[in-house]
């Protein structure tokens, strides 16, 4: 019988994560313990409008990093100030889950998040949902992208959605899987 392969985080998820937020929050099944559902990466180009080629160079770079096509996003208003029709390419994003959530997780904990320069954490600021999203001002922290082809310097957002209900909730899940947030000090 061939064996399924599991990713490290998702083992880790099931054998550590869940029966320490059991403990923490005092849960009485498993099912309760709120679990990642997808990250979603999203890019915004707005100099797409201008520069065609922008919005498929961000396409392909968003399909390196994650390891899954990326999609166009497209504008749904007319917005004459910024030359802006609609039905024009405007952005690129990607929803990842099951294994390649679990994988993306990790080399962003591992590997990207320490290449950021003075990098002292992210910021603690949920939804109200136990859903959290991050920005990344430069993409060329992801190995995957090699720094000689880049023509433009774009940011990202990814996004995490969880079961969670609370906020919380949302933050112990998230800190258990490693993502680095400061320490406020209240």
């Amino acid at each position: 019988m061939k064996k399924k392969y599991i990713a490290g985080l998702e083992k880790k998820y099931a054998e550590e994560i869940v029966p320490a937020l059991m403990e923490q929050f005092d849960y009485s099944t498993v099912m309760q313990a709120p679990r990642l559902q997808k990250i979603v990466l999203n890019e915004g180009v707005g100099q797409a409008i201008a520069d065609k080629k922008l919005i498929e160079v961000a396409q392909e770079e968003l399909t390196l990093i994650t390891g899954q096509k990326a999609v166009q996003t497209i504008s749904t208003k007319d917005i004459s100030n910024f030359k802006l029709r609609r039905g024009m390419p405007i952005g690129v994003k990607v929803t990842l889950r099951r294994e390649r959530m679990y994988e993306f997780l990790e080399r962003l904990v591992v590997v990207a998040l320490p290449r950021i320069r003075d990098f002292k954490g992210v910021a603690a600021k949920l939804d109200g949902r136990g859903n959290y999203t991050m920005g990344i001002t430069e993409q060329i922290i992801f190995p995957e992208i090699d720094l000689d082809k880049i023509s433009k310097i774009m940011g990202l957002e990814i996004t995490f959605v969880t079961s969670a209900r609370t906020d919380e909730e949302g933050i112990a899940l998230l800190k258990a899987f490693g993502i680095p947030f400061k320490h406020d000090k209240k």
